[in-house]
């Protein structure tokens, strides 16, 4: 499982993530977050960056994942930084070590650091188990998806903006002719975007049923308490079941039943006006009168600020 990608740009705020950083060695560091450990490897290289900056970036990371799944999702991570040429910040997660790979260009600035999503994407990766190759696509979906919650709930990325994101790239996941579903179509826009696509109407159809008392990381965080970490290997069904137990709706395996061996086309310039996301042409406005104006807000405000139990 991998992800090596460009940056993209996003609005940094400062992350509020109680850490506790030690130095075992010249080359490593540890950080302590949400009941889990993380080990970081910075070996010597010719940098634009100092440590600190390296450890902020991952800090943070660490920080979105923690306030998304209301814990640290494993209880220890290593996580490899090595030098390369360029500018780009790259990304490859292990999950029988529970280990990030991260190769980080020389070029890169600590304002690339302070905008970037990689380092959120893999630890996501984390927080659900093995499943078969033809499911891939969960996998990648749910780290795209979840990566841009996960960031602006901790204020990391502007809010309108991800929408405008989401609106503008999620189309790259619906099925093209010839499409046989989400698990036997393997191309690069199904994979990612099909998987995030799913993971937002899961989100909203969930809390459209619960009243808006849950919503789609409560079904993933039930997945995780029940073991469903990468270094698993599960059946997507099972963790599926999990989750929509916890939610008490059967929306996952009824969303895969829909998505999994055939072309399935949702209406989403109707989702988008019921959601209250308003194209303008250079971005987005966001009505809060829209019939689901509520559970747009509710998904990055996050459990704590938008639970009625």
């Amino acid at each position: 499982m991998s992800c090596m990608a460009r940056l993209i740009p996003a609005t940094v705020v400062s992350t509020l993530l109680a850490t506790s950083v030690s130095f075992a060695d010249p080359s490593a560091l540890t950080i302590s977050t949400g009941g889990g450990t993380i080990h970081v490897r910075i070996p010597d290289g010719d940098y634009n960056v100092s440590r600190d900056d390296i450890t902020a970036w991952i800090r943070k990371a660490a920080h979105a994942v923690t306030t998304y799944y209301g814990r640290f999702p494993v209880s220890h991570l290593d996580v490899e930084i090595s030098s390369r040429p360029g500018n780009d910040i790259g990304g490859r997660t292990y999950g029988w070590k529970f280990t990030v790979v991260s190769p980080l260009g020389r070029q890169v600035d600590p304002s690339d650091l302070g905008h970037d999503w990689v380092m959120t994407h893999e630890m996501i990766h984390m927080a659900f188990p093995d499943v078969p190759d033809d499911q891939d696509w969960i996998k990648e979906g749910l780290s795209t998806y979840v990566e841009r919650i996960a960031r602006a709930q901790i204020g990391d990325r502007d809010v309108p903006a991800m929408w405008d994101d989401l609106m503008r790239k999620i189309p790259q996941g619906l099925p093209a002719p010839g499409d046989r579903g989400l698990d036997h179509t393997h191309t690069w826009g199904r994979t990612y975007w099909g998987g995030a696509m799913f993971c937002l109407l899961a989100d909203v159809r969930i809390r459209e049923h619960t009243q808006n008392r849950y919503g789609l990381e409560d079904a993933l965080r039930a997945i995780v308490d029940a073991g469903g970490t990468l270094d698993h290997q599960w059946s997507i069904e099972h963790a599926f079941r999990i989750g929509d137990d916890a939610v008490g709706v059967p929306v996952l395996m009824d969303l895969y039943d829909r998505m999994k061996d055939r072309p399935y086309t949702p209406d989403l310039d109707a989702l988008w006006r019921r959601l209250g996301v308003i194209s303008t042409g250079d971005g987005v406005r966001l009505d809060d009168d829209a019939p689901l104006a509520s559970v747009r807000q509710a998904i990055t405000a996050g459990p704590a600020a938008t639970m009625t139990r």
